[in-house]
């Protein structure tokens, strides 16, 4: 009697199991969301915003590319500032050595001219650097220009006034400048061109991102 009891008890268990489980999937078929019923995200059905009728999407994907663009314009701007900066304290390293005579002039020769005007490239670096964070286009014109003035105009200086000491190196294999045991001559040469490299792609990019936070601004301001 009680192995009858007890079974009885287990079949009423079971079948109040799959009872409650029938009515609990009835009622969550019959009452779930339709999907005419939820809001559509992706389209024009749907809530959406008192000031746009959803059509304007494809405006706002124009705006994204331009962020992008200037975040990799800038990237690309500061690692050449960087080397631009390398290139600076060399020039600025062998001024203030021979300036001050903190070596012999037989270690590390007098300064060539261009390198005193070269000097002032870091204004442009500065203004470069600076201009950056927030977008500033004023300080990125006024960079651009003095790019030329005091790092490209030095550099191409500098070529025409080492150019007879180049060339009488390389005809006579003589050299009365030295820096370190080498030809001052070879390694100024070799920093120039380096440098006019450097010069050039920031130029390049400083125009690229000047022209990308122009065609951002214009968006703006059709907004």
């Amino acid at each position: 009697m009680l192995m009858l009891r007890s079974d009885c008890a287990h079949a009423r268990c079971h079948v109040l199991y799959f009872v409650t489980s029938f009515v609990l999937l009835y009622y969550a078929f019959n009452h779930r969301a339709c999907p005419e019923d939820r809001p559509n995200m992706t389209s024009r059905v749907g809530p959406r915003a008192a000031s746009t009728n959803g059509s304007d999407f494809k405006p706002r994907e124009k705006v994204a590319p331009h962020y992008q663009m200037s975040a990799s314009l800038k990237s690309e701007v500061r690692k050449l500032n960087w080397v631009h900066l390398l290139i600076w304290l060399l020039v600025a390293a062998q001024v203030i050595v021979s300036h001050f005579d903190l070596v012999s002039h037989d270690t590390v020769s007098i300064p060539y001219q261009w390198e005193y005007p070269y000097l002032l490239s870091l204004i442009p670096l500065l203004c470069s650097s600076l201009s950056l964070p927030n977008n500033n286009i004023s300080y990125l014109v006024i960079s651009m220009i003095s790019a030329g003035l005091f790092s490209v105009a030095p550099l191409i200086y500098g070529g025409m006034e080492m150019f007879p000491v180049a060339q009488q190196l390389y005809r006579h294999g003589k050299a009365y400048r030295f820096i370190f045991g080498f030809s001052a001559v070879t390694v100024m040469y070799l920093i120039m061109v380096v440098a006019v490299q450097v010069h050039a792609w920031q130029i390049y990019y400083m125009k690229k991102l000047l022209d990308s936070w122009f065609d951002a601004t214009q968006e703006k301001k059709k907004k």
